[in-house]
């Protein structure tokens, strides 16, 4: 926490007299009083050493200094004769001082330098600290991600403008504060109903991009200050690095429509004018659970690092696209690591390698996919998984349906309703048995989760280590969720 006026009276106990200065006001400086000539930060005051006889003095006299030094707070020894009479000196004088106990003023001057050192070490390091992980949120979410990261880092409000005042994003309430957002960016003469806002310009002079602005609850600090500018290069960047122009995404739009709707034989002369002489190719659809991940920036990176061509395009909220055969298993492993590295749940189908005239049947197969990812909560399905379980079910009667699911009665609560237990195997199975992103999905420590798993395979007869059993697992689960009969 940053060191304030308050703070230092504790620390030196000491007596403060004089309200000129608010007890929370930080501090950013302790400096002799004939060293002391301008307040060098309004957000900050300093905090000026000054005897007990050049007190008296300052005050008897109304010094032509006092102007200056109301914009401090003076640090003094406790006279010894007369103290109620300084005190009310001080305050007629409109001075804020701290009266301390002790009589040394080296003294005193050590302790609160040391206080201060240590705070700005601390500062220091949450500023270093927030620099990375705004950074690696930068490389993750692009624009917006790092914006909600800030807000969340000043436990306050932000808001970013395009140049003319337009809201391109924001986080924390900074939906709530646009008004005072456009108002100090383009500094317009209106009353700004939140104090102490920070405007950090995005670009510089004619190259200039947007308005970073920031409010800290904490108030303004120099942690604000620093984070908000690291923050508004990475966003510099982040504009001119992958700032993809309407242009491009534009014709990416086209030909992706063009690939998915012509006529025989032009998809794949479409696609080697593309540069890809695949004789088939396999269709994807993504999305997220959170608008902190910048989907089209993540899948052009992706795309990117695997040498791929640029061959998707934004529905909606979702990513539609195709990609070589030969990638889908890299496509799918990246979409997976996502996930449980950023905790931010990614959803991806995948359809069936088709010939260039076909590619709109693998679009809409992973279409397909994806509404089974969402709904069972899997980071990725593949669509040839589903006609196999689809195929077997509708072919068994109700009775055998029902055999299969009694293996699961175990697994429910006493009022017949699925439990957690039925919940642990689902997510479980649907992460392809992976211990920890599973755990991650249920907010349960890994031990709670193999704790779990063991009273499954108790209850279930079911061992989670055979392939045939958890297919009959996953087979009685879908049967369950197609048929009704307690669905998940």
């Amino acid at each position: 926490m940053t060191l304030d006026v308050a703070a230092v009276a504790r620390l030196v106990q000491a007596t403060i007299v004089g309200r000129s200065t608010a007890p929370n006001r930080p501090i950013d400086d302790v400096i002799s009083v004939e060293l002391f000539s301008v307040v060098a930060h309004t957000d900050f005051v300093s905090l000026v050493l000054i005897n007990e006889a050049e007190l008296r003095v300052l005050v008897r006299e109304q010094h032509g200094r006092l102007d200056v030094l109301r914009g401090a707070v003076l640090v003094t020894t406790t006279p010894q004769i007369g103290a109620d009479n300084v005190q009310r000196l001080v305050e007629t004088a409109g001075l804020t001082v701290l009266f301390c106990a002790s009589p040394n003023l080296d003294h005193i001057r050590d302790q609160i330098g040391l206080s201060l050192a240590t705070d700005r070490a601390a500062e220091a390091r949450l500023v270093t600290t927030g620099t990375k992980v705004l950074t690696q949120v930068a490389r993750r979410g692009g624009v917006s991600a790092v914006v909600m990261e800030l807000a969340h880092r000043l436990n306050g409000w932000v808001v970013l403008l395009d140049k003319n005042g337009q809201v391109i994003t924001s986080a924390g309430a900074g939906a709530l504060h646009l008004d005072d957002a456009v108002a100090v960016a383009l500094h317009r003469v209106v009353r700004v109903q939140h104090p102490g806002l920070q405007v950090h310009p995005i670009g510089e002079a004619e190259q200039l991009r947007a308005f970073l602005v920031v409010a800290s609850r904490s108030g303004t600090t120099s942690r604000t200050r620093d984070l908000a500018a690291q923050s508004a290069a990475l966003i510099d960047l982040l504009l001119r690095t992958h700032d993809h122009t309407a242009t491009e995404r534009l014709g990416r739009e086209v030909m992706m429509e063009s690939l998915l709707t012509g006529a025989t034989g032009a998809p794949a002369r479409l696609l080697r004018r593309w540069g890809v002489r695949d004789d088939s190719m396999t269709g994807f659809m993504l999305s997220s659970r959170t608008k902190s991940v910048d989907l089209e920036r993540l899948v052009l990176r992706w795309l990117d690092e695997m040498g791929a061509v640029h061959a998707f395009t934004t529905e909606r909220d979702r990513i539609v696209g195709l990609i070589h055969d030969d990638l889908v298993d890299e496509l799918i492993t990246r979409v997976d690591m996502f996930t449980a590295d950023a905790q931010k749940p990614l959803r991806c189908g995948i359809g069936s390698s088709v010939a260039p005239d076909a590619l709109k049947s693998s679009v809409q197969e992973a279409g397909e996919a994806h509404d089974v990812a969402l709904k069972d909560n899997r980071s990725t399905v593949r669509y040839e998984t589903l006609p196999s379980v689809q195929y077997v079910l509708k072919a068994l009667d109700a009775e055998a349906i029902s055999r299969i699911t009694r293996i699961l009665d175990g697994l429910r609560d006493p009022d017949g309703t699925p439990g957690a237990l039925m919940e642990t195997l689902r997510v479980f199975l649907g992460e392809n048995g992976s211990w920890g992103v599973s755990a991650r999905r249920l907010n349960v420590h890994r031990h709670t989760l193999t704790s779990r798993i063991a009273q499954i395979e108790s209850l279930t007869d079911l061992s989670m280590d055979s392939p045939d059993d958890r297919a009959v697992a996953w087979l009685a689960l879908r049967a369950l969720a197609i048929h009704g009969a307690g669905a998940d």
